[in-house]
């Protein structure tokens, strides 16, 4: 009996996503960067924003590469009047 193997569909979604790291502004009180995570985790094509235990002026964000570059990243992050530089990827 001949059998074919059918691919399992894999989350395509991993496939196209990268994390980086962004630096912002040391000044932001712990509201001010919940606010930012959250505003960035409702954001579509970005998967997470998390800030670093201990180095609260780097977050790192997950993204759909489909959907955003590391610049449009930035400038998500420059529209909530918070000052960020990219460092790089994960």
């Amino acid at each position: 009996m001949d059998r074919t193997v059918q691919p399992t569909n894999v989350n395509n979604a991993t496939n196209n996503t990268v994390e980086i790291v962004v630096h912002v502004t040391e000044e932001l009180n712990e509201d001010q960067r919940d606010s930012l995570a959250i505003g960035l985790k409702h954001t579509n094509g970005i998967m997470n924003a998390e800030f670093c235990p201990l180095r609260y002026h780097l977050i790192l964000v997950r993204y759909d590469t489909d959907a955003f570059s590391s610049q449009d990243v930035l400038k998500r992050i420059n529209s909530q009047e918070v000052h960020a530089q990219f460092i790089g990827p994960v």
